[in-house]
């Protein structure tokens, strides 16, 4: 399987609880997410729905984006949210 470093966001619904996380497996670790695969905050509050991602050169641009969005505040996300992906569409599917 080919690695793809992104950094993506998740929601569990529009305008409610976000998630923040990098990956160089998209596909495989939203799978995990969605089915509750792994332990912690999205399986504790049910925030499924990837509503954004950004796929990088390398790793260490992925991390130190990654840490950027962490750091914004939130209405700064839910903006860039809006301006991508204005309906907070689950764009999962469309990685296939």
């Amino acid at each position: 399987m080919e690695r793809i470093p992104c950094v993506y966001i998740l929601a569990s619904k529009p305008n409610d609880t976000l998630y923040i996380g990098v990956t160089s497996q998209l596909p495989q670790c939203i799978y995990q997410h969605k089915h509750n695969l792994v332990d912690g905050f999205t399986k504790k509050y049910h925030v499924h729905t990837l509503v954004l991602y950004e796929v990088h050169e390398t790793m260490e641009s992925a991390i130190s984006r990654e840490k950027e969005l962490k750091k914004w505040r939130r209405q700064w996300k839910i903006d860039l949210i809006e301006k991508i992906n204005g309906g907070w569409v689950d764009l999962y599917p469309s990685l296939f």
